[in-house]
């Protein structure tokens, strides 16, 4: 089957959950509209992505893509190892056993010669992932430094600074709308709805407490960029166009990487080699390293709105 087939499918037969096909399911729209949310539109996309690229590669080859035989994958597998990282050959694994299972054949994944195929890679290749090392705190004063004083600049000073005081990553940071934000005795009260570590959106509120150096204060960060944007509601960070001009959507999180990596060439760092502290995983563990335990506040749910309050060790910023 090729891969037209196939995005038919998997536009009607891929929202199910991972124990298999919704075959005789008479579902309606309510219920079909919580099966399309059991995934991510990201991780749908990158099945597409991965069943396209392997159905050529069976095409090239003259073999079968679905179904595929644990041989057919195995030989992909090998060649792709030599050319991928291993964290891509995982993925493409699993999005070649979905599409088997969104139209309800066995998939090659489960196969005991193909696991054991699977192991070797990562034996040989290793599954440690490459991360760009996040940013430390002098490296982050020697960045700021280099900010320009426009609305530009302002609107990426507050990014790096709610950023690094909330230990957000960037996907977390750009999905913040303005009402997400509130203040408070100390500080600041962040709702994140949802996050990568969230996908149920249980969601949970942070603490940001003012910094004790008002240049690199991230409760004062965040009040200039809403003033300076005249931002009342709607997304909190927002792209600026090549004249400066403020848009009224939201910024990506590809946007968010792009502000960080310019400010880091800026302050005549290495490109590609930091990523914002606090905006991608290792910037966790970094934080709550300078912070110490004090910081940020985690505020569980159920918590009554008025007894919110930022309690945190204010950071020596």
């Amino acid at each position: 089957m090729g891969s037209a087939a196939y995005d038919a499918d998997v536009s009607s037969q891929l929202t199910q959950a991972d124990d298999g096909p919704l075959q005789g399911w008479d579902a309606d729209e309510q219920l079909k509209r919580y099966l399309m949310a059991a995934r991510a539109p990201n991780t749908l996309k990158a099945y597409r992505s991965d069943w396209a690229e392997f159905d050529a590669w069976c095409v090239h080859f003259g073999l079968v893509s679905l179904p595929a035989t644990p041989e057919t994958l195995a030989r992909y597998l090998v060649e792709l190892a030599e050319v991928a990282r291993t964290s891509t050959v995982s993925r493409r694994i699993s999005s070649v056993a979905q599409a088997h299972r969104a139209v309800g054949m066995p998939s090659p994944s489960d196969d005991p010669r193909l696991k054991a195929v699977w192991v070797g890679i990562r034996r040989v290749h290793g599954t440690a992932p490459e991360q760009a090392a996040p940013l430390t705190v002098p490296l982050l004063r020697l960045v700021i430094d280099k900010l320009p004083p426009d609305l530009a600049g302002t609107r990426d000073l507050a990014l790096l600074l709610i950023g690094f005081a909330g230990a957000l990553r960037r996907s977390e940071l750009v999905a913040l709308d303005v009402d997400d934000v509130s203040q408070a005795v100390d500080g600041l009260v962040i709702t994140k709805r949802r996050s990568k570590t969230d996908q149920e959106a249980a969601g949970e509120l942070i603490g940001i407490p003012y910094g004790s150096n008002p240049s690199t204060c991230p409760v004062r960060s965040f009040d200039a960029w809403c003033q300076a944007a005249r931002l009342a509601d709607g997304p909190l960070f927002r792209p600026l166009d090549r004249h400066g001009h403020l848009g009224a959507g939201r910024l990506s999180a590809a946007g968010a990487n792009l502000i960080v990596q310019r400010a880091v060439i800026r302050a005549g760092l290495p490109a590609g080699r930091y990523s914002g502290p606090g905006l991608h995983p290792p910037g966790v563990a970094l934080h709550r390293q300078c912070c110490g335990a004090g910081g940020p506040v985690i505020i569980s749910r159920p918590f009554p709105a008025a007894d919110i309050a930022v309690r945190a060790s204010r950071r020596a910023a």
